[in-house]
């Protein structure tokens, strides 16, 4: 295929082969990157990749490159952009159809949607929610104990606890969650083609149009009142509230559930780790341990998508202007220059650098919510059901190699 047709350069004789993109994780270890990923990243940080229309954009798999380009000003977010590298086909056919965010803004743009977000995900908002957060994990492990044997923490637990906390802050109702959880899905397929679930993504768009104008008239203490308040003074309109209404429910629960899933397994799977975090009484260990376990299963598997503004030099190249960034937080996350044995999950590892959230101006909004859940989660359920383990073998479990978002379909336990 020609440079015109790819739009970007072609690999150089020297690496005349430039590798499809994304790769196969290797199902003998399911925890970890494709072992291609994790060879590059042993020759140098950053490579060429082929993706699903042809193009050569630029692989980001070491961790200090991550993080450099995260907080760069030269890369931007906007999927408008020439160059900027889709996920898959609906989301390059949906590209002109959803209006801008806090997810494909930059500078004063995303600093402005970004302010709208930050009151329900300040520090102290939820560090306050915990009580709430802890009430609804005993619930669903309440319920688990009282239901039979095997059970799956996918459905019993693992989905339904964001999911109650997230629609709970926003104002959506809870009893809404079958819908929103079915048209969450919406292009988030890897290969999703270009009408993929369309009639679903513009159903929950509607919904939360219709839930930002009932907000209008009545509002509550939620953060999709807030934004309906935006919209009455001016600031946003209907369709830019109800796409960041959005993009929170989305990321609010499906991220949150697949790591609680994949997260419980890979505990499950050294126990000794799981003893570790089980006996911990120092918030700050368990915190810890999260932020470990976010960085042995960085769960977002087709990496964080960027375009270069202007031409930028890095590790020994020139990424040039107009061409393509792909930030694979998984092999980013297992740079062996950053963590040592980072094929060994250790929860009392410094893991505080890792970028399961991202890094820089565009980190995850929600983080402080997410990093709640998934103390209280853990801590609790391993206190709770101490001799849990799993009902299949390893080999059986459903993961998620379809989605943008790795985890698992369901997780059978018993104890």
């Amino acid at each position: 295929m020609s440079d015109t047709l790819t739009g970007a350069a072609q690999a150089s004789p020297e690496t005349p082969e430039v590798p499809e993109y994304p790769m196969e994780r290797d199902a003998r270890c399911p925890f970890a990157p494709p072992r291609q990923m994790l060879e590059m990243t042993t020759t140098k940080p950053l490579s060429r990749v082929r993706i699903w229309n042809g193009t050569t954009p630029w692989l980001i798999t070491g961790h200090s490159v991550a993080r450099e380009l995260f907080a760069d000003s030269r890369v931007s977010v906007d999927d408008r952009i020439e160059g900027f590298p889709h996920w898959n086909e609906h989301m390059l056919s949906t590209v002109d159809k959803r209006p801008r965010s806090v997810f494909t803004s930059d500078a004063e743009e995303h600093t402005r949607f970004r302010r709208m977000l930050s009151k329900p995900f300040t520090f102290r908002r939820v560090e306050n929610l915990r009580p709430v957060i802890q009430q609804v994990t005993d619930e669903c492990i309440d319920a688990i104990l009282a239901g039979p044997q095997p059970a799956d923490m996918v459905a019993k637990l693992a989905l339904p606890v964001p999911t109650k906390v997230i629609s709970d802050m926003l104002g959506v109702p809870y009893e809404d969650h079958e819908f929103f959880q079915e048209h969450a899905n919406a292009g988030l397929a890897r290969f999703a083609a270009a009408d993929a679930m369309q009639k679903g993504a513009m159903s929950l768009h509607q919904y939360l149009i219709n839930l930002v104008e009932e907000k209008q008239k009545n509002p509550a203490e939620d953060a999709v009142s807030d934004l309906a308040e935006r919209v009455t003074a001016g600031e946003i309109s209907v369709k830019e509230a109800a796409q960041l209404g959005t993009g929170l429910l989305i990321a609010g629960h499906e991220t949150t559930a697949n790591m609680i899933g994949i997260g419980i397994l890979a505990l499950l799977e050294n126990p000794e780790q799981a003893d570790f975090l089980r006996e911990a009484d120092d918030p700050k260990v368990i915190a810890n341990a999260v932020e470990e376990l976010m960085r042995y299963l960085s769960i977002i598997q087709n990496g964080q998508r960027r375009v270069a503004l202007d031409d930028i030099e890095i590790a020994g190249e020139t990424i040039r202007a107009g061409e393509g960034i792909i930030i694979d937080l998984a092999p980013a996350n297992w740079d062996a220059q950053a963590y040592p044995e980072p094929d060994k999950l250790n929860l009392s590892r410094d893991a505080g650098a890792q970028l399961g959230f991202g890094y820089g101006r565009h980190q995850c909004v929600g983080q402080q919510l997410a990093r709640a859940e998934l103390q209280i989660v853990f801590h609790t359920l391993l206190r709770r059901i101490p001799t849990m383990r799993l009902a299949v073998p390893l080999d059986e479990v459903p993961f998620k190699h379809d989605r943008l978002a790795y985890g698992v379909y369901e997780l059978p336990v018993t104890w």
